[in-house]
């Protein structure tokens, strides 16, 4: 097969890993993958891993953008893929009105991923368009059925997002040389219950809900520290301001930590007690909290979204109600009194993604 996959750009996020996740899974197998995107840092990745890289600015909110459409259409008949992946909104309705003036008989199979919960509307409808479309979890399944109804059923599959094992195995330790440097970095975590929220800090992310929730651990005798692993958006530095401001008048200074972004969230969440979602609306899927159950750390989470399925599966005393801080203290007091795990046998691995993803393609030639 010949694939191509279309995307805004190559710098960080779900999207952009999935896209090499599946580019590096064609190469493995023998078939040809090709990625087009505005670029950015890990076009070097990419290309290193077989998949070859076309430039165009398919990033771009703007109507000029609509002069690439005869761009791509030209790339598409000389390339002659095989499938065009569709994975974001703006290069997605580039790339199907390019593919829909093509010859049905002979243009390529057309498959897209609905990666988000998206606001529903005109614009967000065209990751329906797909013949075959590819949902990253049941609750972004949910989500279409119920926004677009005449989307047919039987156009839609859910595919896990998933991790590596070898990657994040089950109990894994970081090497000795990062756990003196942490130690030296953060000494006051020594013989404390670390708890520790990963996310971007953003409103709907939870970072107020979790400030009371390691209020209420510290005022049940627990010698709680809280860490919170992200960085606020460069428009969202006033929520930033808040969040420090809240921390501070709870009197929380000595008992959470700012961390930053973090290259080595890995690491971090290994030598935690307990990683936390206080994530105020659902999550398309929530990869960071997949992540930490791999390595077999106790995830506890408001009931909703992907994090749900993976809990359901994984550890279902982790999930408690949404917006319910007494339910997630309390929850955290009985793991500090008794220690629970995740199950080890876990199914959202990158190995069933990619296989799964393949098999959406060869089945669309094969039909």
């Amino acid at each position: 097969m010949k694939v191509i996959q279309i995307l805004p750009e190559l710098n960080a996020g779900g999207v952009e890993r999935g896209s090499l996740e599946i580019g590096r899974a064609l190469v493995a197998r023998g078939h040809s993958s090709i990625v087009i995107s505005n670029g950015g840092r890990l076009v070097e990745q990419l290309e290193s891993e077989g998949s070859r890289h076309i430039q165009l600015p398919v990033h771009r909110k703007s109507l000029l953008s609509l002069k690439l459409v005869g761009v791509l259409r030209a790339l598409f008949l000389k390339e002659q893929p095989d499938v065009i992946h569709l994975r974001s909104r703006v290069p997605a309705w580039l790339a199907w009105l390019a593919w829909r003036k093509m010859d049905p008989l002979t243009r390529p199979r057309l498959v897209s991923t609905v990666h988000g919960l998206y606001s529903v509307n005109f614009y967000s409808k065209i990751m329906t368009r797909g013949e075959k479309v590819i949902c990253v979890s049941e609750t972004v399944r949910d989500y279409v059925k119920k926004h677009y109804p005449d989307v047919s059923a039987g156009k839609l599959c859910v595919i896990h997002r998933g991790v590596d094992p070898s990657q994040y195995p089950y109990g894994y330790a970081p090497e000795t040389e990062w756990l003196q440097q942490w130690e030296r970095d953060y000494p006051d975590l020594s013989g404390k219950y670390v708890v520790t929220l990963p996310g971007r800090i953003t409103r709907w992310k939870g970072q107020l809900d979790f400030i009371e929730v390691v209020a209420r651990l510290k005022e049940g005798g627990i010698p709680v520290h809280g860490l919170i692993v992200g960085e606020p958006h460069p428009k969202k530095l006033e929520f930033f301001e808040e969040v420090k401001q809240t921390i501070s008048e709870a009197g929380l200074k000595e008992h959470i930590s700012l961390v930053g972004h973090r290259s080595d969230l890995r690491e971090i969440m290994a030598v935690s007690d307990a990683v936390v979602s206080c994530s105020t609306d659902p999550e398309a899927f929530g990869r960071v909290s997949l992540e930490a159950l791999s390595i077999g750390k106790p995830v506890v989470a408001y009931d909703h979204g992907g994090v749900h399925e993976q809990l359901d599966a994984l550890l279902p005393e982790g999930k408690v109600p949404v917006g319910d801080i007494t339910a997630m203290a309390s929850r955290l007091n009985d793991w500090y009194q008794a220690p629970h795990h995740p199950e080890q046998d876990n199914p959202f691995t990158l190995e069933n993604m990619q296989s799964q993803t393949l098999s959406v393609y060869e089945e669309l030639l094969r039909a």
